[in-house]
């Protein structure tokens, strides 16, 4: 592969960052203008996340660039759904940081030291989870799941979900060592340690890479985003909606499933600068 930066890393969130559900496109146009759009998931033999056509080649131009790594909270499993434009990545973060994913192939010695700094580092998941059971009233939940036994996370109605609940549990967690975000349906309880910028420190060290882009839409991705020497959000989501910035970090305008095509443009920008 011909990479014109091949020191440079580009570690994205993907979900309402680069990639969006039917319900997340926020198109906001007429039907006439809407841009073709590439289905990038199936479940259960029914499309679930796309992006732009356009997106989906400079995806492409950007992992000939440089190295791409997706970084998301979803599980192994969930990840494994999605079928980006272009090469295999050769690093993937998943799991919010609790597995690597090298070629492919889960990387078990990364996730023992994950679970060596959990056990150090905040309370168990079982105790998240019983006061989660303990609160979440069935009114408005949905279900509740637990992520490669190393997070939580609940799907809510967000209609009849109560304005407050979520900063009493994120000040619940917060002593504990847990963090808390709200992100479309989904409540996550994670646990400090567990950290998108912890995985990418790795990815970093193996590579040798000397410079990091990144982008992500949530509470999530903070740690991700203050880790890279530049990076963006898109005009929608939890950073957006609480005004997270930092100085290195640009705060888009642009929402919805334009937003990830405008992310992707700045990637190549910045790599090609």
């Amino acid at each position: 592969m011909n990479r014109t930066h091949s020191r440079t890393i580009v570690a994205s969130d993907l979900d309402r960052t680069l990639i969006y559900s039917a319900a997340a496109l926020a198109l906001g146009m007429p039907d006439e203008d809407a841009p073709r759009l590439l289905t990038v998931e199936v479940h259960e033999a029914r499309p679930l996340s796309y992006m732009t056509e356009a997106a989906g080649r400079l995806l492409v131009e950007l992992a000939d660039a440089v190295r791409f790594v997706p970084a998301t909270t979803r599980t192994r499993k969930q990840y494994r759904r999605i079928s980006l434009p272009g090469p295999q990545p050769s690093y993937a973060i998943c799991a919010n940081g609790g597995h690597l994913l090298a070629g492919g192939r889960t990387d078990h010695d990364w996730n023992a030291e994950m679970r060596r700094r959990l056990a150090d580092g905040s309370a168990p998941l079982a105790e998240v989870r019983a006061h989660l059971a303990a609160t979440a009233d069935p009114e408005w939940l949905r279900k509740e799941r637990v992520a490669e036994d190393l997070f939580a996370y609940l799907v809510v109605d967000r209609d009849r979900l109560p304005g407050g609940w979520v900063k009493e549990l994120a000040a619940w967690a917060e002593p504990l060592g847990w963090t808390v975000s709200l992100q479309g349906r989904k409540i996550y309880a994670v646990p400090k340690p567990l950290s998108k910028s912890a995985a990418l420190a790795e990815v970093v060290h193996r590579t040798g890479a000397d410079r990091v882009l990144a982008a992500g839409d949530s509470l999530l991705d903070a740690d991700l985003l203050s880790a890279a020497d530049s990076g963006w959000t898109p005009g929608h989501g939890e950073l957006a909606d609480t005004g997270w910035t930092a100085p290195h970090v640009t705060a888009l305008t642009t929402g919805g499933v334009a937003a990830g095509e405008q992310i992707l443009r700045h990637f190549l920008a910045a790599a090609a600068a």
